[in-house]
């Protein structure tokens, strides 16, 4: 059966040596009493939570999955709600909540460390607990005080879920399609019918009521994006004291039946003049959507960062204990009939991979929590614009950067452990599975390199992206009179100027041919993503560097392979972003 431990000493080092977590904290008045103690033991407890109650569960729910029972009920697999009682009676849900509403005011910071273990014990479990988060993000920025009081308050405590549901069976993406329509009721709610498809735990038994985020259109809508309007449609309607009351009209039509993920339950939504109401203004909807999208994103990067380091972690078990061959050296354990894998360089270079790839995303993903909590809570008003302008640059990045590297990750990981990794018992094919999906909803990954180039990077003339090279040039100028470190800065000042320089040409391609914007965007994402990570792999090895214990010389020896192993992708990348759309577009269309 696999294993999983949270890597707490990892996460100790990026919070509070790469990135200085007390005194940034201490910057922002309210969470300027929390101390390390504090951010530690809640951790620890988090660990516990993770490897205690819900990654037992994790092969559970990936066996036997959600059942539809028709009528619209749904049940989560054995255990699974359970686990969310405990899960709430703990607090868990209100952690990183607004105070006010009977949250308990953590940071993103800290609360995002929490999503990596628990991702990483149990995905499906967790996009539960995940999609609602998202929910009391996008109600917090666009709800009317009469929806933070009624659901808001519920959302922080657990006691009741939430859902997004965009997709619709005939569009995804292009959300100007959607058909979904909303007829005022009189009373200030709407009736909402439509159908939607891919809800993530859109029915489940785990909680009393259930509050979907839908899309749709006002009678008077203009057509495309710019009619989308955002409903509030609980499952239960609420009675006069708040609890769940009449059913609503709109049910599960059935289950999707997936390659990964069993445990969570991907449903069809069907809509049958649902009563809803407006949140935010309408006409709006996508404006106040994108808050929850945005959350989801990044919760989605979390996901992978999440299955790449349990992936790991039980490859690397699996390779110290397998004996099979010698080293070409000579024997490396004479006693013994034959080696374990480890003496072999191309075991070696996978498991280097995946924990290049899991470190690296860990130190990606806890800056930019860091880069939320100035946002909104920064007392001055130039710094929370920073991390504002650099969230809107990264969020892409990390959704699919780190997704990217998480399916690459999990896939080395099962090749480590052989024949045994397709045995269902070990656990990797699941893994695998699970990992694959997170390429693909809350936006492609190509969708997130269109929306990086063609959005973030280009459409303000490189503003944003020149804020993020403002950064990396600091470090570079911080680390130039240390010349051990010349392995690193070296290749990171290059990438640095030469991401520049492409970036440059790529704006000056798109003004002749808008598709040179397509053509370049999957390869520039992914220099972005390696810029990134260059960039916090050479201050990680800057503070490993002269020290002697097994943790700093380990994140020195992975430091080093990253730039050696990993970061040449780059190469293959600028010729391929250079390559242009010619190449891509010249065959005719009834060729394919």
């Amino acid at each position: 059966m696999p294993h999983y431990t949270a890597p707490l000493r990892d996460m100790r080092f990026v919070l509070f040596d790469l990135l200085d977590g007390e005194a940034e904290l201490a910057a922002l008045p309210r969470h300027a009493g929390l101390d390390r103690e504090t951010i530690e033991a809640v951790l620890e407890e988090g660990a516990k939570f993770a490897s205690q109650v819900i990654q037992p569960l994790n092969a559970v729910g990936d066996r036997e999955g959600c059942t539809w029972h028709g009528d619209g009920v749904v049940t989560a697999p054995p255990g699974f709600k359970a686990a969310y009682r405990q899960f709430v009676e703990a607090g868990w849900p209100s952690l990183g909540c607004e105070p006010d509403f009977g949250g308990q005011g953590l940071p993103t910071v800290v609360n995002n460390r929490l999503y990596e273990m628990w991702n990483s014990a149990n995905q499906a479990w967790l996009m539960y607990a995940g999609l609602s988060h998202s929910a009391y993000e996008c109600l917090m920025a666009f709800g009317s005080d009469e929806q933070k009081q009624v659901y808001l308050t519920k959302i922080i405590s657990g006691e009741w879920t939430g859902t997004m549901c965009l997709t619709e069976p005939h569009c995804g993406t292009d959300l100007g399609l959607l058909k979904t329509k909303a007829e005022p009721n009189g009373d200030g709610s709407f009736a909402l019918t439509g159908t939607k498809i891919f809800i993530s735990a859109g029915e489940h038994d785990l909680a009393d009521n259930i509050l979907h985020l839908v899309l749709a259109r006002l009678p008077d809508a203009p057509a495309g994006t710019k009619g989308i309007s955002l409903f509030l449609v609980p499952k239960f309607l609420p009675d006069a004291a708040g609890a769940p009351g009449e059913r609503n009209g709109i049910q599960a039509g059935s289950i999707e039946h997936k390659m990964g993920i069993h445990g969570n339950a991907t449903c069809v939504m069907n809509l049958d003049g649902a009563t809803g109401w407006l949140v935010g203004e309408p006409h709006k909807g996508l404006q106040a959507m994108f808050v929850m999208m945005n959350s989801a994103r990044l919760g989605v990067g979390m996901q992978s960062l999440g299955q790449g380091e349990v992936a790991y972690q039980n490859a690397a078990a699996y390779a110290k204990d397998r004996l099979q061959g010698r080293a070409a050296t000579g024997p490396a354990q004479p006693g013994k009939p034959a080696d374990s894998i480890l003496v072999h360089p191309d075991v070696r270079r996978m498991l280097l991979t995946a924990r290049a790839y899991n470190e690296g995303g860990r130190a990606l993903a806890t800056w930019t929590a860091q880069l939320i909590d100035r946002e909104h809570a920064h007392p001055d008003a130039a710094v929370r614009e920073d991390a504002s302008e650099l969230m809107a640059l990264l969020t892409p990045v990390v959704k699919a950067f780190l997704t990217d590297n998480g399916w690459e990750t999990a896939t080395l990981c099962q090749q480590v452990l052989g024949g045994h990794g397709y045995i269902a018992e070990w656990g990797m094919d699941q893994f695998v599975r699970d990992a694959r999906i997170n390429m693909i909803y809350e936006g492609t990954n190509g969708i997130q390199a269109l929306d990086l180039l063609g959005r973030k990077v280009l459409m303000d003339g490189g503003a944003r992206f020149g804020r993020f090279a403002a950064l990396v040039q600091a470090t570079l100028a911080e680390l130039a009179p240390r010349s051990e470190l010349a392995e690193f800065t070296g290749p990171l000042g290059k990438l640095l100027a030469d991401t520049v320089a492409l970036t440059r040409e790529i704006g000056a391609r798109a003004k002749a041919d808008p598709n040179e914007v397509g053509a370049a965007s999957v390869p520039y994402l992914r220099i972005i993503g390696h810029l990134c990570f260059a960039w916090l792999w050479a201050r990680m090895a800057a503070l490993s560097a002269g020290k002697d214990d097994a943790f700093h010389q380990a994140k020195l020896a992975t430091a080093r392979f990253y730039f050696a192993w990993l970061l040449p992708e780059v190469e293959q990348r600028f010729r391929e972003a250079r390559a242009g759309a010619p190449a891509l577009m010249a065959m005719p269309a009834d060729s394919f």
